[in-house]
């Protein structure tokens, strides 16, 4: 006689006919028979993350490489709990993730066991979608409707809490899985109020974001700007952005406050195209919180879970630009410099090495504000930023872009300071032999607080306040720290050594990690 399905086997095999095929996970006793199932269970991929902030992070980056949701695996509410400052990231990305956080069983929680918490009020604060199953028999129909609102464009985050012993229980066997949505096509009236708002004679700004900042959409958009002389910007911090030749030369929205107000002055218009009006990262004693003029007209063409390709193709139909000569970007890199590593030599080497079709995720806070100017002319690659502004996704990012593409290269561009905060990736680079070049930036100082410091007026700032801001006494040790992690490494001081290095990094296959010291 053949044994039931559990509600653990139930759930994995629901996971895997969705198209739910990789797990990053951190598991605890609460989910030994959740782990016994994906071991049992055929299509399923299992990443092994030592922290539980890198399974968000390196979902976000799976998802916004493969455009279909990983599963994480959490450990009760603590568990999740240490996940959600990448979660947060991963939501301000607009991405999928389907959450599978253990719980005690149904009838262990009455007796208030040390790891018991809200675990449902946690999910809550970064999830679209929180269920608690609460029978073996419902945890594949749950499971189901988790991929469903995953897949909601533009991405959702689906949070879905396992009691164990609806884990252990006989379940029901997979559910049917329902047919993912679409994004839907924006309304005529929104093209027409676009392309009046570019007609009115003004200086219209058009800002792009989510999947607007794809090559297809790109190219009608390119043809706008060739037609009517719109200007165009990216978001200050997008989930990826399809860069280099042949493709548009897009700049983002800049992230200091007088120079963001310097480059929307004058504006008219602001049409958003799966984006939001820029606004500032943080408030500051007499500057505004929004980056444009005040009295702009703003206009949405498409929202985030709208067709942002179509409604850009339907506007440049209406503006009679769908026949115009896009500029894009010619093949163009910067030579190669000597001397000092600075911000501008290090991005001349990245933009002369870039490999075709790299992944970049680029948690460079301070250093890599200017890279995009040479890297315009580079091989075609992607661009994943930090999106949500909470330190320490970058290199977690970079692991689920290599799990999702194992064919091309991974180049992670990470501030020191942040990549201590999920310093466990490079472990998982190690184990799962992930083709990622890490480039650590060794200015050995939260960089960017120093300046913030002196943006929000705070006087003569001492000794104790400086120290708060500095990574010395004693420095990090980056190439040290990445053996312990099984990652090989080596530093380097000037210009000539580390174009020397990125080029072996990018030559050779796995995890290689250059500690740039600035």
């Amino acid at each position: 006689m053949t044994k039931p399905m559990n509600g653990a086997e139930s759930l994995v095999r629901t996971l895997v006919a969705g198209d739910v095929t990789v797990a990053f996970t951190n598991p605890g006793t609460s989910e030994m028979h959740f782990v016994a199932a994906l071991d049992r269970v055929d299509g399923m991929r299992c990443v092994l993350c030592l922290h539980e902030t890198v399974t968000t992070g390196a979902a976000d980056g799976y998802y916004r490489m493969t455009g279909k949701p990983a599963s994480t695996l959490l450990h009760l509410g603590p568990g999740l709990g240490n996940a959600l400052a990448n979660l947060h990231n991963l939501k301000r990305a607009r991405s999928g993730v389907v959450n599978i956080v253990g719980e005690h069983a149904t009838y262990h929680r009455e007796f208030d066991a040390p790891l018991t918490s809200d675990i449902e009020g946690i999910a809550g604060t970064m999830s679209h979608w929180v269920k608690t199953s609460t029978s073996a028999k419902e945890v594949a129909a749950d499971g189901a409707e988790a991929i469903r609102v995953a897949m909601d464009p533009p991405g959702k985050i689906a949070t879905l809490i396992l009691p164990a012993d609806t884990a252990w229980t006989d379940g029901t066997g997979p559910a049917a899985i329902a047919a993912p949505a679409v994004p839907a096509k924006v309304a005529e009236d929104a093209v027409e109020a676009a392309a009046r708002a570019i007609e009115a004679g003004g200086r219209p700004l058009i800002v792009m974001g989510t999947r607007a900042v794809r090559e297809a959409p790109m190219l009608h958009a390119a043809k706008i700007v060739a037609k009517t002389g719109a200007q165009i910007r990216a978001e200050g911090s997008n989930g990826r952005i399809e860069r280099g030749v042949g493709r548009m030369a897009l700049e983002r929205v800049p992230y200091p406050v007088d120079v963001a107000l310097a480059a929307t002055k004058g504006v008219t218009h602001l049409i958003l195209v799966g984006a939001k009006a820029p606004v500032a990262f943080f408030a500051y004693p007499g500057k505004p919180s929004i980056l444009y003029p005040p009295e702009a007209e703003v206009v949405t063409l498409a929202h985030f879970h709208e067709d942002a390709e179509d409604a850009l193709a339907r506007l440049a139909e209406r503006l009679g630009a769908d026949k115009a000569v896009p500029v894009l970007n010619q093949p163009k890199r910067p030579d190669l410099p000597k001397g000092a590593l600075t911000q501008d030599s290090v991005a001349a080497v990245i933009g002369h090495l870039l490999p075709e079709n790299a992944i970049v995720t680029d948690e460079s806070v301070t250093t890599g504000r200017n890279f995009f100017k040479d890297t315009h002319g580079a091989a075609p690659h992607d661009w994943l930023s930090l999106t949500g502004g909470a330190i320490g996704e970058g290199l977690p990012l970079a692991v689920g872009a290599a799990v999702a593409c194992p064919d091309r290269k991974v180049v992670a561009l990470q501030a020191d300071g942040s990549g201590m905060y999920s310093l466990q990736a490079l472990w998982t680079m190690a184990r799962e032999k992930l083709d990622v070049t890490v480039c650590i930036w060794a200015n050995r100082a939260y960089a960017i607080l120093k300046g913030e410091l002196a943006n929000v007026g705070a006087e003569n700032p001492g000794r104790k306040a400086h120290d708060m801001l500095s990574l010395g006494d004693p420095d990090l040790d980056w190439v040290k720290l990445a053996a312990g992690m099984g990652v090989e490494g080596t530093r380097v001081e000037t210009a000539e050594a580390f174009a020397d290095a990125f080029a072996a990094a990018n030559r050779r296959k796995g995890p290689f990690l250059i500690e740039v010291l600035l």
